[in-house]
């Protein structure tokens, strides 16, 4: 088969979604079955497996403020409309037999589109970013189609396996990259001799990172780390000045140094109520860092009972749950990065191939 990911911040940018498709993509061109093409709006990396094409888009940071409009819902449906519209010029549809894509509305469009007398290839959507696309029938989301569905979660997947064709598949970790072992923090410009919380996430309002501040305050001589960018980072850095001084840190870390991040870390918080899937919760595993999170089923089928899930609405239980996770010294980060190997990129990418073939095989609806 002839596969396209397409996604406006591969090879730009390093969260979930990005990172999902380009390991995905890497580890099935390996397998040398299929040739496999990502575009995005970055730029050529070191060799891959799989053929990377640009296709410029406008950062999403630059539509910060802008109105919210019908079919403008925030800066990201933005960013994305620049991508599809240059990505619709480009003369693609007769080079694959499926394409795939998180992004919509204007994405899933113009993959979904095809020329008169054609069928066009096979389309496949993944719930990176969350299933109301394929649920949802008010606004833009009725004009939502795809040939098969690649559900993050149980949850996501109940919910649309009757309408559409569809797939429980996972994301996963780079084992090779994520494990446990010491923490260079003096490199990574972090205070020694205290705990460490960590927290991995954009800056909008779902990630809850205001919450962690103020519940981080609690916990004595705990210093806040939060590797993320976003459109609250103002708010976030004015709170954590009042309520956490001296013991607050925002950068945004190279991606390579994400895997020694979490092996200085005593805890990683995650503080959002629900995700599609959160890859941070497999690479803290991956590194043996105790977890604290929001008690959700999508995050106890993830995790298991590898973490501790509190009501994070709840600032004594998550206080109390960090005080815990910090006294724990190091235990368990063996198993924890055990039971991680289940994600390992490899297998989530055989079971995104096998999906992919199903989906072809069927053809266009």
């Amino acid at each position: 088969m002839r596969l396209l990911f397409a996604l406006p911040g591969l090879h730009r940018v390093h969260r979930g979604a990005e990172v999902a498709f380009e390991s995905v993509a890497e580890h099935i061109a390996r397998q040398g079955r299929h040739e496999v093409t990502l575009i995005g709006a970055g730029r050529e990396a070191p060799p891959r497996a799989y053929r990377f094409v640009r296709v410029g888009a406008v950062p999403r940071e630059r539509f910060e403020g802008w109105p919210r409009l019908p079919f403008l819902r925030n800066e990201f449906v933005y960013e994305e409309l620049t991508f599809a519209a240059a990505l619709a010029v480009r003369r693609w549809r007769d080079e694959f037999d499926v394409t795939v894509t998180c992004s919509y509305p204007y994405t899933n469009w113009v993959l979904r589109s095809r020329l008169p007398g054609t069928r066009g290839p096979c389309h496949v959507f993944v719930t990176q970013n969350g299933d109301w696309p394929a649920r949802e029938r008010r606004g833009e989301y009725r004009f939502f189609s795809c040939d098969g569905l690649v559900c993050t979660n149980p949850v996501y997947y109940e919910a649309n396996r009757e309408r559409w064709p569809s797939a429980l598949i996972p994301n996963g970790v780079d084992p090779a990259r994520f494990y446990p072992g010491p923490g260079d923090r003096a490199a990574l410009g972090l205070p020694e001799g205290r705990p460490i919380v960590l927290m991995v996430s954009a800056l909008m309002p779902g990630k809850r990172v205001l919450e962690a501040v103020r519940a981080t305050a609690r916990v004595d001589d705990a210093f806040l780390v939060v590797a993320g960018d976003g459109a609250l980072r103002e708010e976030v850095d004015a709170v954590a000045a009042t309520q956490l001084p001296g013991r607050f840190l925002r950068r945004t870390f190279p991606h390579e140094r994400m895997p020694d991040l979490y092996r200085c870390a005593d805890v990683f918080l995650h503080m959002a109520l629900r995700e599609s899937f959160g890859n941070v919760y497999v690479e803290a595993l991956a590194a043996g860092t105790p977890i604290v999170a929001h008690d959700d089923e999508v995050t106890r089928w993830i995790v298991e009972d590898h973490a501790r899930l509190v009501d994070t609405t709840d600032e004594d239980a998550l206080a109390g749950a960090l005080r815990d996770a910090i006294a724990e010294e190091g235990k368990g980060r063996a198993g924890r990065a055990a039971f991680a190997q289940r994600y390992a990129w490899a297998e989530v990418a055989g079971r995104y191939a096998e999906f992919l073939e199903k989906v072809a095989a069927g053809g266009r609806g």
